[in-house]
């Protein structure tokens, strides 16, 4: 049996299955805190109040300039908890590994998974792993849950938004999307755009003092426009968008060439939120003192006189952007 790659044996339970666990996910997760003996475990939240999220992970290529499927993990997981109002505090963690995965590569994306989740604060407490025939997995796809407790202040709910209240975005939008088509090497394309994948707990703990504070979401498949939508039929006002939305020239160059629209392009380290008009200001001004921030700006409004998501565009017109139905980039995360 070639040991440097994934074996159907390494997922029948016996001592492949235990070896896996113990030098790959125990050795960077730590044991101590990765009970490997246990089919449950108790957990310490301090909160009456406590909030959940579960998530599944499939990027394709599994690396990708920026990040990797196990650091994508934690932050999709965590920036989910994030948005809603909640620091993140323990995970779970399922692997589902196709036979014939090196097992080197294994390793660097479950260390890339470890320090993404030291970084964020929060702890894997529990998991599994299955191995899957050759050519019935795309190398490694990842379900993860996600717990975590409330923070005082705002709780953020599409119920609070009015009409007229501001939308701002906490930096450029489709970095994700574009990074990972392009680490495809597919259209004869390259790049050297990273992916804006990363925590946003520090975004979303910045505003929830503001009592202003009205929605904040994660812009990740279906982007920016498909926010606007979701806001538009949870509350039936209308969405303008503004002509200041931020997207970094390589990405634009990239839609342009390929017919995609960068405001459906998914991102994994950004924050929009709906304020308050009389403390939209304030809000960009908090962010932009944060690294993950500076970039902030305002990028539209809730109107109640619309029906419809509407982008005015920089040379002063207007064009509808209608709710995403084909994917453009599957297995973007």
């Amino acid at each position: 049996m070639d040991d440097t790659r994934i074996s159907l044996a390494h997922g029948n339970g016996g001592r492949f299955m235990r070896e896996l666990i113990e030098e790959v996910f125990a050795k960077h997760l730590g044991k101590s805190e990765l009970n490997t003996d246990a089919d449950a475990v108790s957990i310490d939240l301090g909160s009456d109040e406590v909030l959940i999220t579960t998530d599944g992970f499939t990027v394709q290529p599994l690396e990708f300039p920026g990040g990797d499927i196990g650091s994508l993990a934690i932050h999709g997981t965590t920036n989910d908890l994030a948005v809603a109002g909640a620091r993140p505090m323990y995970m779970t963690l399922n692997a589902f590994i196709e036979e014939g995965l090196e097992i080197a590569v294994l390793d660097r994306i479950v260390a890339s998974l470890a320090k993404a989740a030291k970084e964020a604060g929060v702890k894997v407490c529990a998991g599994d792993t299955k191995v899957v025939r050759r050519g019935e997995g795309g190398g490694l796809y990842l379900a993860t849950t996600g717990v975590g407790v409330r923070l005082p202040g705002v709780v953020p709910s599409m119920d609070l938004i009015q009409d007229g209240d501001v939308i701002i975005v906490s930096g450029s939008v489709g970095d994700h999307g574009t990074a990972v088509m392009l680490a495809r090497e597919e259209f004869g394309l390259r790049g050297d755009l990273v992916s804006d994948a990363g925590p946003v707990m520090a975004l979303t703990e910045a505003l929830l003092g503001l009592e202003g504070l009205r929605f904040m979401r994660d812009p990740t498949r279906g982007g920016i426009a498909s926010i606007a939508h979701e806001i538009c039929r949870a509350t039936g006002l209308g969405v303008r968008l503004e002509a200041t939305i931020p997207v970094k020239e390589p990405v634009q160059s990239v839609c342009d060439m390929l017919g995609y629209d960068p405001y459906y392009l998914a991102c994994e380290g950004r924050v929009v939120a709906v304020v308050a008009p009389e403390q939209a200001e304030q809000a960009v001004a908090v962010w932009r003192e944060l690294p993950q921030g500076c970039d902030a700006v305002r990028i539209g409004r809730t109107s109640a006189s619309d029906q419809r998501v509407i982008l005015e565009t920089s040379l002063g017109g207007e064009r509808f952007l209608e709710e995403l139905e084909d994917d453009p980039l599957p297995r973007i995360c």
